[in-house]
C-alpha cells in the first residue's frame, strides 16, 4: 500500500499545452506536446497517446495535470520530461485537467 509519504513525492503540476506535432516514430499513435509548467520548471515535452479523442488544433491551449518528476524517457524520437495525467476509457484516453483555469505550475495535492 502506497503511504501518504510516498503520495506526497510525486509532483504534479497544472501545465497548459503550447506546442502539439506527431510523434512519426511512436510505435502507436502519439502526439509530441511542449507543456508550459510555469516560471519554477519551464516548458517540458511529452509524448502522449491521446489521438483517438484529441485533434492537435484542440489540445492547444488546454491545461493539463502532469507527474514533473519521473525520470525521463525516450518515446521513438521524443524525450518524455513530463507524464500527462488520464483515464483510460473504452474509447481512449481523457485527460484530466482543472475545473477552472489556474495558474502553470500550480501544486496539485
Amino acid at each position: 500500500m502506497l503511504s501518504i509519504d510516498d503520495f506526497d513525492k510525486v509532483d504534479m503540476r497544472v501545465g497548459t499545452i503550447i506546442d502539439v506535432g506527431v510523434n512519426k516514430r511512436a510505435r502507436r499513435p502519439a502526439y509530441k506536446i511542449k507543456i508550459d509548467v510555469g516560471e519554477d520548471i519551464g516548458i517540458k515535452t511529452s509524448s502522449a497517446q491521446i489521438t483517438d479523442l484529441y485533434s492537435m488544433e484542440e489540445l492547444l491551449g488546454k491545461q493539463v495535470i502532469v507527474v514533473t518528476n519521473f525520470e525521463p524517457m525516450r518515446i521513438a524520437d521524443v524525450k518524455s520530461e513530463v507524464r500527462i495525467l488520464g483515464a483510460d476509457t473504452k474509447d481512449g484516453c481523457v485527460i484530466l485537467n482543472p475545473e477552472r483555469k489556474v495558474e502553470n505550475g500550480s501544486k496539485i495535492f
